[in-house]
């Protein structure tokens, strides 16, 4: 089972989690208050920037000869593309720019480019995924209904084909998610004629996304159509399927716990900062890789504080690092590959039913609960929480952590073991 009491699992008392969350209003704080010309300025020279390189992409494409010229256009593009959508729209369209009263760079009137509506985007993204982290039953983005992530979704035949499924949805990723959003609009109204609306709505910015896309572009090249139309077509997939490497990166590696929805009875602010930090993990990034990601390589920074500036999550970081150490939490991180090759593990792992599995659904890499500790850890006490918990268990086991009994997965899933994957990686 999932987690049902945060603080229990988290080894925390009542004071230590209100004081914590105090210490987490204060960074709010102190970076609203520091926010000024300079953030506007840094979102404004990258959205310039970004449309420049969109356009040279273009040009390149339409005015280069040869092989080369179209891979260093595609590429271009690929890479406007994926800013446009990481580092631009998913931040505009949480607010964390709202504060400048431009009507141009607001959440309330960006558009991104991609198939999806961002208007349905912000319900299933800023309400039900943000609000409700990992919350079963809530928080709808937990496998986003085609992956099972979590012992706690009963297992089904299909989901035998769920490697494969993981791979058709990174290349189809803003496909999936207009989809995704669509069905949570719909889900919240009970009247057929708004699900209607919902639907042409999103019907016709597919129509104006796709005709942008595969109808104008190629058109304006001529005869070198097919040229451009290829290269649109490998941009928009190598986009897609980096933001949903960043993306899963930060929700499904070891340590993105999952709680169930008793965890949210009487919720205070200081527990729902809490529930954030243990629901979320980063991967480590230098300044490009975390500029590429928008900055979601601090995903647990984003939980916490999604509407603050992303060009200030570097910094916010190492208070939120300091703060784990302080009261003695992980900091899940780890490179990118580490976490990707969790995730990887995971959904290969969970395509087979439970029996096959020798880990139980409180104690495994994935799933966890505060039934993990089975008593033999002691509650909080000064300077002990979770990660000593966690440390305590381990060593409690003799340093053995579950893997598949299944054959056929027993190399895949071994072989990160005895490369020292574990969850809480650097914390």
């Amino acid at each position: 089972m999932a987690i049902t009491d945060v603080a229990v699992y988290a080894h925390l008392s009542a004071a230590d989690i209100e004081a914590l969350g105090q210490e987490l209003d204060t960074i709010r704080r102190d970076i609203t208050e520091q926010r000024g010309p300079a953030d506007a300025a840094y979102i404004r020279r990258t959205i310039a920037a970004q449309r420049g390189l969109d356009a040279a992409a273009r040009l390149l494409l339409l005015c280069g000869r040869g092989r080369t010229a179209w891979l260093a256009g595609t590429a271009a593009l690929a890479v406007a593309k994926s800013i446009e959508n990481m580092e631009i729209a998913h931040n505009v369209c949480h607010g964390q720019w709202d504060w400048m009263n431009d009507p141009e760079i607001h959440s309330t009137t960006w558009e991104w480019d991609m198939a999806g509506l961002s208007s349905q985007w912000r319900y299933s993204h800023n309400y039900r995924h943000h609000v409700y982290t990992n919350v079963l039953g809530l928080d709808e983005d937990i496998g986003y209904g085609v992956l099972r992530v979590t012992r706690d979704e009963p297992w089904r035949p299909r989901m035998l084909l769920q490697p494969f499924q993981n791979l058709l949805l990174a290349a189809t990723f803003e496909w999936g998610i207009a989809l995704h959003d669509l069905y949570s609009e719909q889900e919240r109204v009970a009247d057929e004629s708004a699900k209607r609306a919902h639907t042409r709505a999103l019907l016709a910015k597919v129509a104006r996304q796709a005709g942008k896309d595969y109808l104008l572009f190629p058109a304006l090249s001529g005869r070198r159509w097919k040229r451009t139309l290829a290269a649109t077509v490998t941009a928009n997939t190598l986009r897609n399927i980096w933001a949903y490497v960043v993306i899963f990166c930060g929700h499904f590696p070891d340590g993105a716990e999952k709680f169930t929805q008793a965890a949210l009875l009487d919720e205070t602010k200081p527990e729902w900062y809490l529930r954030q930090m243990l629901g979320t993990a980063n991967f480590d990034a230098g300044k490009t890789l975390a500029f590429m990601s928008g900055n979601l390589c601090y995903q647990i920074e984003h939980h916490v504080f999604p509407d603050l500036p992303s060009n200030r999550y570097a910094e916010i970081a190492v208070r939120v690092r300091a703060l784990c150490e302080k009261y003695d939490l992980p900091y899940t991180t780890g490179s990118l590959s580490h976490q990707y090759l969790l995730t990887l593990r995971t959904i290969h792992k969970l395509a087979f039913p439970d029996w096959l599995l020798t880990a139980t659904s409180d104690d495994a890499p994935e799933t966890a609960s505060e039934r993990k500790f089975d008593g033999a850890v002691e509650p909080h006490t000064a300077g002990r929480g979770l990660r000593t918990a966690l440390r305590e268990t381990r060593r409690r086991r003799g340093g053995l952590r579950p893997v598949a009994a299944l054959t056929a997965t027993r190399v895949f899933t071994g072989m990160f073991s005895r490369s020292g994957f574990s969850p809480n990686a650097g914390g």
